[in-house]
């Protein structure tokens, strides 16, 4: 998946080596419960969800209309990353890599 340009990005578990992580990986991974929020809303609120689809066009057609419904959803949630928060980021980061 690597070499499609596709990375997974996961919190280090108990029996995985440890990596550096990267600055905006370690910011998304605290990000995650709004981009599941997002998930949640195309899902439940917009009915994307497995269905029987009798021709790939209507699978796609379906698809289609819930973007386009959550393009003009009122209240989408967005990711804010302040100041104060990429500043912890750093000096953690730094500490990491002076250990």
């Amino acid at each position: 998946m690597l070499a499609a340009g596709v990375q997974i990005v996961t919190q280090l578990r108990n029996k995985m080596k440890p990596k550096i992580m990267p600055l905006e990986d370690r910011l998304m991974l605290k990000k995650r419960s709004l981009i599941e929020s997002v998930f949640h809303i195309l899902k439940d609120m917009l009915h994307i969800d497995h269905s029987r689809h009798r021709s790939p066009q209507n699978f796609f057609i379906n698809i289609l209309a819930a973007l386009t419904a959550y393009c003009l959803y009122p209240n989408k949630p967005t990711i804010r990353i302040e100041k104060h928060e990429l500043r912890e980021f750093q000096a953690s980061e730094n500490l990491i890599l002076a250990a």
